[in-house]
């Protein structure tokens, strides 16, 4: 029988801690010359076919003109051994460093893009911006993933999800309850 739980009031402005969407996810852009990375924790995936995937960059980040101008970036997917490189890459700013020299990180080409891809991260996706309609009111851009490239090993790897207040939780551990009803309900 499942457990129930005592409740108290909880801040608003914490709720993140509880329902943060996934894994931290360090993103790349180039424009013109110049290039950066930051690191995000807020993104969500939006449909399987095309692949389209939501995010939120803040306007006063350095990247945010870079990938607006753009039209691109590459999402990085970094695991738990990058996990300082991930703070400081999130408390760095762009204009100051180049942050793939600063964090010892290596670009690479990744097809349908001009933006680098991280060597180092488990898994790269290259994006093409699909929608931009919300981008002026809450910064809001809609991505359709055009490349895709992950590690063989290992299949399910340990990664960073923030929670706030400098704390992560890292996955990694499976838990399966596969059955041919809802695989069914998965697309290919």
């Amino acid at each position: 029988m499942a457990r129930s739980y005592t409740k108290q009031d909880f801040p608003l402005h914490k709720v993140r801690r509880y329902l943060e969407p996934g894994p931290i996810v360090l993103v790349s852009s180039a424009w013109k010359g110049r290039h950066n990375i930051m690191t995000m924790g807020w993104h969500t995936v939006m449909e399987f076919s095309p692949s389209l995937v939501g995010c939120v960059i803040a306007s006063s980040n350095h990247s945010f003109e870079l990938i607006r101008q753009s039209r691109e970036c590459v999402i990085n997917l970094p695991t738990t051994a990058l996990t300082d490189t991930v703070v400081g890459i999130g408390t760095t700013s762009g204009l100051e460093v180049d942050k793939f020299e600063r964090f010892g990180l290596t670009p690479e080409a990744i097809d349908g893009v001009e933006a680098p891809a991280i060597r180092e991260c488990h898994a790269q996706f290259a994006c093409r911006l699909h929608d931009d309609s919300l981008v002026d009111k809450y910064n809001f851009f809609i991505w359709e993933v055009v490349a895709a490239r992950a590690a063989r090993t290992p299949k399910h790897p340990e990664t960073l999800h923030y929670t706030g207040e400098g704390l992560f939780i890292v996955a990694g551990k499976v838990i399966s309850r596969r059955s041919a009803s809802l695989l069914a309900k998965e697309p290919d």
